[in-house]
């Protein structure tokens, strides 16, 4: 493929857009469950209002507003990190050798010649401060000043993701942490005020052990390149069958763990909807035992799809 070095093209491919849907699902399920604790009733006790009073459709904007602001602030949030975890991702990797030719992934933008190194330290610089802004306005909005620790917190861990944890074997963790328990706890807590709740640490959880298995398969596909590169990740710790036993069951866990919070949340109704994604998982583990090296790129890209899926099927349990 013939990509002009540092065009528009060649930063949409550096930004990885296929990769925001793991970004947007855990603040789904954190604005739906947001919705199902401090919205939802209000909504349908205004019924009611909204038929008997002239003024009520400034009370339901007002009410949106107090909403959908907060959500999508979050949700813009949530994909400047991604796109600024990518462009460090791409960089340091590059700078440290880790993609060499015998590179079984998808393509790399400086490994490729997209883009520049030093165009791309440019791009690292500029996506973060575009992140901590749209911080700052989600700070000024709420005034709640321990989301300022929260937002530094993402910074870095964007950062020594790549840098340090991922060739410690702790990538599992800080995937964990930031696409499962913070952005899921902290949208709800940015829209809501709310204390946390047993659901709520149930589906944030789930939503990062389901987001762990992206990681899971990267791992389990380039073992050997990553032993060589001395990246000690927990397939090359523990082995390539305890890579694939450990998707099945991050999926899996994932699943009861949703149940488990819709039953806390009193929700069970749609629950069965989680089939979809199970079923869905089940299919792309049965893939991923099959397949070798780059063939395994299919997979990333069905447990991408999957982890959507699961964000969608959980966010839907508390909105219906």
């Amino acid at each position: 493929m013939v990509v002009k070095r540092n065009s528009l093209y060649a930063w949409w491919l550096a930004a990885r857009p296929k990769t925001l849907t793991g970004a947007a699902a855990p603040v789904l399920v954190g604005g739906a469950l947001a919705w199902h604790d401090s919205f939802a009733p209000i909504f349908q006790s205004s019924s009611e209002f909204y038929v008997t009073h002239a003024d009520s459709s400034v009370y339901l904007g007002q009410f949106y507003i107090l909403f959908y602001i907060p959500f999508l602030l979050c949700l813009l949030f949530a994909f400047m990190m991604q796109i600024d975890a990518n462009f460090v991702n791409d960089y340091f990797d590059f700078k440290k050798g880790t993609d060499r030719e015998d590179r079984l992934g998808p393509e790399r933008a400086c490994a490729q010649g997209w883009i520049s190194p030093r165009a791309m330290a440019w791009g690292i610089g500029i996506c973060t401060v575009l992140s901590c802004l749209v911080g700052c306005v989600i700070l000024l909005w709420d005034l709640q000043w321990e989301l300022l620790a929260v937002g530094i917190a993402c910074v870095l861990g964007c950062f020594l993701y790549t840098t340090k944890f991922s060739y410690l074997g702790l990538g599992d963790v800080l995937v964990l942490l930031f696409f499962g328990i913070v952005p899921v706890g902290f949208t709800y807590y940015v829209i809501t005020k709310g204390a946390w709740s047993i659901p709520l640490t149930l589906v944030s959880i789930g939503m990062g052990l389901a987001t762990d298995n992206l990681l899971m398969v990267n791992n389990y596909r380039d073992r050997h390149q990553d032993a060589i590169s001395g990246k000690k990740t927990v397939v090359v710790r523990f082995g390539e069958r305890f890579g694939t036993q450990s998707y099945l069951w991050l999926g899996l866990t994932a699943a009861i763990l949703a149940v488990a919070a819709c039953a806390f949340a009193s929700e069970l109704k749609w629950c069965w909807l989680l089939l979809i994604y199970v079923v869905l998982h089940l299919s792309t583990w049965d893939s991923m035992r099959k397949l070798e090296g780059k063939e395994l790129n299919r997979v990333l890209g069905k447990t991408a799809r999957n982890i959507f899926v699961y964000g969608l099927v959980v966010s839907l349990c508390f909105w219906l």
